[in-house]
């Protein structure tokens, strides 16, 4: 299988990589990642996944790789975007926000195909609703430091899921990277994966 460049630093992708079996290179993008005057949190990934790719073609200075994949995930309160938090009082005000009720998590992935230039980019939406919460649970939970570099200050498949009532969607678009929709998106890219691989 060709090796496909990860543009993102996100351990969570980096380990369902790992689970697919796909050789991958990690190489984050730098960019700045303020959302624009009224993205919508769908517009918002599907520009940011898309821009992680374009930033890796032009940090790679015309030597174009055969596959790129780019990913970003937010979370969103009543059209607000959640993105990473700064530092843990920006984490609690995200927590408190979160706290019995329900929200909506966006996640794009697109991946690039250096033969045909084409980027193919999906957004899957979820919702996620959590139980009430104490200011004491709040306290604890930002003690495990969990919440340090992740889109709205949690992590679903860790000790954050304690919190979670119920989801609707995509559970592994909400940890960063829906495995159906990428997986797709390899297939019909032409990328030599899976039954593909077995039959080629």
């Amino acid at each position: 299988m060709d090796p496909i460049i990860l543009a993102s630093g996100s351990l969570r992708r980096q380990e369902y990589f790992k689970l697919l079996g796909l050789p991958f290179n990690i190489m984050p993008a730098k960019l700045d990642e303020r959302p624009k005057p009224g993205q919508t949190p769908g517009e918002y990934t599907r520009d940011m996944a898309v821009r992680k790719i374009n930033a890796i073609v032009t940090q790679l200075q015309g030597r174009i790789p055969q596959w790129i994949c780019g990913a970003d995930t937010v979370i969103a309160v009543d059209g607000e975007i959640f993105g990473k938090p700064s530092n843990r009082s920006d984490a609690m005000a995200m927590i408190e926000r979160l706290s019995g009720r329900e929200h909506e998590v966006n996640t794009s992935v697109a991946l690039f195909n250096g033969k045909t230039r084409n980027i193919d980019c999906r957004t899957v939406e979820s919702q996620v609703s959590f139980a009430p919460l104490s200011r004491m649970e709040i306290e604890w939970y930002l003690n495990t430091g969990e919440w340090q570099g992740v889109a709205g200050s949690y992590k679903i498949q860790g000790m954050g899921g304690c919190f979670v009532v119920s989801i609707k969607g995509s559970y592994s678009g909400i940890v960063g990277l829906p495995l159906h929709e990428f997986y797709d998106m390899l297939i019909r890219n032409g990328y030599q994966y899976g039954a593909q691989e077995s039959d080629g």
